[in-house]
């Protein structure tokens, strides 16, 4: 009896199918490579530098949902809360403190979360203890009630007292003025904790709630940062974060920097900002190599082994004893503070936090196209798409423009279909986006670097 071939499986031509992957990534990865080097002589090497550390960047964030969703199929769309309680992180950590606004009202901020999150305890223990019966409602009435007044009367007079030392250029508590890279870690640790919290308290509802509890929670953290100016200056922004790499202007004022740039017949000035988008491009490349092989190594681990069972089958897993809410728990909390550090790396790179620019659109569905398109579950897959996509995200407007301009060449200036192809250009982005998903999905559903 004949049997049908493997459909899933690309052909190998003889070769293990292990060789094949790893010829077909190989391959993907060197087509992407010379877009970017395409770029560089088509356009100039800065904004190839550019694209490239965003690109990274970007493939960080896609390895964290890919850890999320392709090992343990949970549904995260609020990565743009993530994304953005990183970016707070590299405020705290890297901001020089405001004395002025610390010794006016710091510390009854500090007092009035102290009050808040004992009140929170307070009705949860009274809830645990107390019997069943009007005496515990009673008493958890009297504790949230009564600490909320406390607390608002406390942590109010201190915003005032904060938001009022000069607003324009501060008007915040600011940080601890430490080095900014050490916000990324910081920032994973923020994004786990919400991640935690998030957590426990959805994660043993079906996948659909679990998305709109995300989401719900994203648009909370959003909300935060743009209206608590005592935290990080709200939608007035906070500019001038450090560097952990020079500054253009201390490059061109260095003599030596100067004699090399002179040595091979460089311009210092575009030299000199090459010199620092490569040196942000180092940092991130070690951060992603690092995790990608700590990702790897957790995925053919036994553990990875096990989250892959639990993902395929529940009802088994847990039959076979496994605690399937504590590992999504688990890998949840681990995808989340990847995307966290990538939002602290991202605020570093651009050297401000501005909270208007976190978007579903960019922090969101961007980063699911990455990982659908590179392939769930698989992290080089989710690296790959990373990059692929934002160089598309970035390139096919112009791109489009151009193509426009070509198509409407010959036509009178006031024809109304060359004015309506030249508005479509700025839409190209959303186009190409929805067109490359639709066809990954219908010619490699598994993504472009399947899944082994």
């Amino acid at each position: 009896m004949s049997t049908a071939p493997d459909q899933t499986r690309p052909a190998t031509s003889g070769l293990p199918a292990a060789q094949s992957f790893d010829r077909r990534a190989a391959l993907l990865f060197a087509l992407v490579a010379l877009l970017f080097i395409g770029t560089g002589f088509m356009q100039s090497w800065n904004t190839t530098l550019t694209i490239l550390n965003m690109g990274l960047v970007s493939a960080i964030m896609a390895l964290g949902v890919n850890m999320q969703w392709g090992y343990a199929g949970l549904f995260n769309v609020g990565i743009m809360g993530f994304v953005a309680l990183g970016g707070l992180a590299a405020v705290l950590v890297s901001m020089p403190p405001v004395g002025e606004a610390w010794a006016a009202g710091g510390l009854r901020v500090l007092l009035g979360l102290v009050l808040g999150a004992a009140t929170i305890v307070a009705a949860i223990l009274a809830y645990m203890r107390l019997p069943v019966g009007r005496m515990r409602t009673l008493a958890m009435l009297v504790i949230l009630v009564g600490g909320f007044i406390l607390y608002r009367r406390v942590f109010d007079a201190g915003v005032a007292a904060v938001e009022a030392i000069d607003p324009a250029t501060t008007g915040y508590l600011g940080g601890l003025g430490l080095p900014i890279i050490l916000a990324w870690p910081v920032g994973g640790l923020l994004a786990a904790g919400a991640a935690w919290i998030i957590g426990k308290t959805a994660l043993g509802l079906r996948s659909d709630y679990l998305a709109i509890a995300t989401l719900g929670i994203s648009e909370i953290i959003i909300a935060v940062l743009k209206n608590e100016d005592w935290l990080a200056r709200g939608v007035k922004n906070v500019t001038g974060l450090p560097r952990p790499v020079p500054y253009e202007i201390d490059l061109q004022a260095n003599e030596r920097f100067l004699a090399f740039a002179d040595r091979i017949g460089a311009d210092p000035v575009t030299f000199s900002s090459i010199t620092v988008k490569l040196s942000y491009a180092a940092l991130f490349v070690v951060v992603l190599l690092t995790l990608i092989w700590l990702s790897e190594k957790a995925w053919n681990s036994p553990w990875g082994r096990m989250m892959r069972a639990i993902r395929d089958n529940e009802v088994s897993a847990s039959a076979m004893g496994k605690d399937v809410k504590a590992r999504h728990l688990q890998v949840f909390i681990l995808g989340s503070a990847i995307v966290g550090m990538a939002g602290a790396m991202m605020t570093t790179l651009d050297s401000q936090l501005v909270p208007g620019t976190y978007q579903p659109l960019r922090f969101t569905f961007l980063v699911w196209v990455m990982v659908i398109v590179g392939g769930s579950g698989n992290n080089w897959g989710a690296v790959l798409g990373g990059f692929l996509i934002w160089w598309l995200w970035i390139q096919v407007e112009p791109l489009g423009t151009l193509l426009m301009q070509g198509i409407t060449a010959g036509m009178s200036e006031d024809a109304w279909l060359r004015n309506h192809l030249l508005d479509s250009a700025a839409y190209m982005r959303l186009f190409t986006m929805g067109v490359i998903l639709l066809l990954v999905l219908r010619f490699s559903p598994r993504g472009l670097i399947p899944e082994r």
